[in-house]
């Protein structure tokens, strides 16, 4: 039973932008964490982003350095659905990208996190 659905992602050219976007009501919701994080072929999994969803269901966001002032993350309470905003996106950014969540604070360290998305592919090139 897929508990966090990912949706988004795509192809864009160096310095375009895409989105993904992470479903699901019984994770996407107050008290808990939600993590992004990337796989790029022969790669080990990195930590992108994540986003804390406090008890007035508002968001706190933390980014990597690599993505820090490019993307970004936002929630929409009503659909349960968070989202990462990708802009001026660099053929680095490639790969799997997954949504993963936590009850309780964040963390960078993705076996922290029980609970992940399917994943869905962003590709950049020219």
């Amino acid at each position: 039973q897929v508990q966090l659905v990912e949706s988004g992602g795509g192809s864009a050219q160096p310095g375009g932008s895409l989105s993904v976007s992470c479903s699901g009501w019984r994770y996407v919701r107050s008290g808990n964490c939600l993590g992004w994080f990337r796989q790029a072929p022969e790669k080990e999994r990195e930590w992108v982003a994540w986003g804390y969803i406090d008890y007035y269901n508002t968001v706190s966001s933390s980014y990597s350095d690599s993505v820090k002032g490019r993307f970004a993350i936002s929630l929409d309470n009503d659909k349960n659905t968070i989202s990462l905003q990708m802009n001026s996106l660099k053929p680095e950014d490639a790969g799997l990208y997954y949504c993963a969540a936590r009850t309780g604070g964040c963390t960078k360290d993705p076996s922290d996190y029980p609970t992940w998305g399917q994943g869905t592919q962003v590709t950049v090139s020219s």
